[in-house]
C-alpha cells in the first residue's frame, strides 16, 4: 500500500476519551440549566401531564420536595408557572398577594434560600379566555396588559422571586417592568425577557401542563412568524435597550440559527428554551425504543449550547446531571 504523507490529521485528537475530553470545545454544566415546574392550587399532591412522561402539576408541599430533588441533582434554578384556583377576564390572581406563585414564592424561599427563582410573567395561565392581555373583541390590547404586567411583577418580586420573566410578547414590557420594578425598590431584581418567542406549533403539550391553550384564535397577532430572522434581531435589540439583563429565544431546537445571531449581535447573556414540544417527541420516540434517550438529550442539549445559548430552560434540567455522570 502507498504511502500517504498527511500534514492534517483531525483524527489525532479523536483517538481516545481523554484527548477528546481534553479538546471539547462546548461544555455542558447543571449550573446553566433551568428546571419548569409546575404548582397547582389544588391538593392533589401530583398531577400527570399526559403529553409529557414525568412532568407533573404539583402542589405546593410537593413542589418543595421536588425542588429539594432538583438540588441534589445540581440544579439550582427554577422557573415557576401558576395553575390558579380562579381565572377571570383581568388576571386578578396574576398578582394577587395570596395566590399560589405569590404563596410559593414565600415558602421556596424560606425552605431553599439559595435557589435562584424565577417567575414566568405571562397572564394566559389566569385568563379564563387563555390569551396573554386584555381582550377586547378578539384583539388583545397592548398597553392595558402592560399596566396588569406591571402589578404583577411588583407582586411576584414582593413575594421573593429573583428574576421576572415576561412571556407574553407585548411591546414594551420589559421597560413598563423595569420602571415599575425600581420605582418599588425592587431594583436587584432581574429581567428575562422572551425577546425572541415564536408563534410555534412545539408549545402544545406545555398548554395543557399549564391550562392555558387560548379559547378562540391564536397567538400569532402577539408572537413571532417562524418564518422570520430579522425581527427576532430587532426584537432582541429593544428589549436590550429597554433594561433586561437577560435575552431569550423560544423554541430552541428549530431555531438554533436564530439562537446564534442573538448571540452574536448583543453582549447580555443569552437563554434558550427547550419547549414541551420537543421534549415529548423525545420522549415518545424513547418509549418506542426507537431512540437512546439519553444520547439524544445530551446531542440535543449539546447543540443548543453550541448554537450559543449561555443559559438552557429544559424539561430535561433534571436528566442532566445523571447523564454527565454517564457519559
Amino acid at each position: 500500500m502507498q504511502k500517504i504523507n498527511l500534514k492534517s490529521r483531525p483524527r489525532r485528537l479523536r483517538k481516545n476519551e481523554v484527548i477528546r475530553n481534553l479538546v471539547q470545545e462546548t461544555i455542558l454544566s447543571p449550573s446553566q440549566f433551568i428546571a419548569p415546574v409546575f404548582i397547582h392550587e389544588g391538593k392533589e399532591p401530583e398531577i400527570k401531564i399526559n403529553s409529557m412522561p414525568g412532568i407533573c402539576q404539583f402542589s405546593l408541599d410537593r413542589a418543595l420536595k421536588h425542588i429539594d430533588e432538583l438540588t441534589k441533582n445540581k440544579i439550582k434554578s427554577i422557573i415557576l408557572f401558576g395553575i390558579p384556583g380562579l381565572k377571570d377576564k383581568e388576571a386578578v390572581s396574576a398578582w394577587d398577594e395570596k395566590s399560589i406563585i405569590q404563596r410559593a414564592n414565600k415558602k421556596i424561599k424560606e425552605n431553599f434560600p439559595d435557589v435562584l427563582l424565577i417567575n414566568d410573567t405571562c397572564l394566559c395561565e389566569y385568563m379564563e379566555h387563555g390569551h396573554c392581555g386584555i381582550i377586547l373583541g378578539n384583539e388583545v390590547l397592548n398597553d392595558p396588559t402592560l399596566e396588569i404586567l406591571e402589578r404583577t411583577a411588583i407582586s411576584q418580586a414582593a413575594s421573593g422571586a429573583d428574576i421576572i420573566a415576561p412571556s407574553g410578547m407585548m411591546d414594551g414590557m420589559v421597560a413598563a417592568i423595569r420602571n415599575a420594578l425600581d420605582q418599588n425598590n425592587f431594583q436587584d431584581v432581574a429581567i428575562m425577557s422572551y425577546a425572541v418567542k415564536y408563534a410555534s406549533a412545539f408549545y402544545g403539550p406545555f398548554r395543557e401542563a399549564a391550562e392555558s391553550a387560548p379559547q378562540f384564535g391564536d397567538r400569532k397577532s402577539y408572537q413571532m412568524n417562524p418564518a422570520n430572522k430579522r425581527e427576532a434581531l430587532r426584537e432582541a435589540l429593544i428589549d436590550e435597550q429597554e433594561g433586561a439583563d437577560i435575552i431569550m429565544v423560544k423554541p430552541a431546537m428549530p431555531y438554533l440559527d436564530i439562537i446564534s445571531l442573538v448571540k452574536e449581535k448583543t453582549n447580555l447573556p443569552v437563554a434558550a428554551y427547550n419547549v414541551s414540544g420537543e421534549y415529548a417527541m423525545i420522549k415518545a420516540a424513547a418509549q418506542n425504543g426507537w431512540i437512546d434517550e439519553d444520547k439524544i438529550i445530551l446531542e440535543m442539549l449539546t447543540g443548543i449550547k453550541r448554537a450559543g445559548a449561555d443559559i438552557i430552560i429544559s424539561y430535561f434540567a433534571k436528566d442532566v446531571n445523571r447523564i454527565l455522570k454517564r457519559v
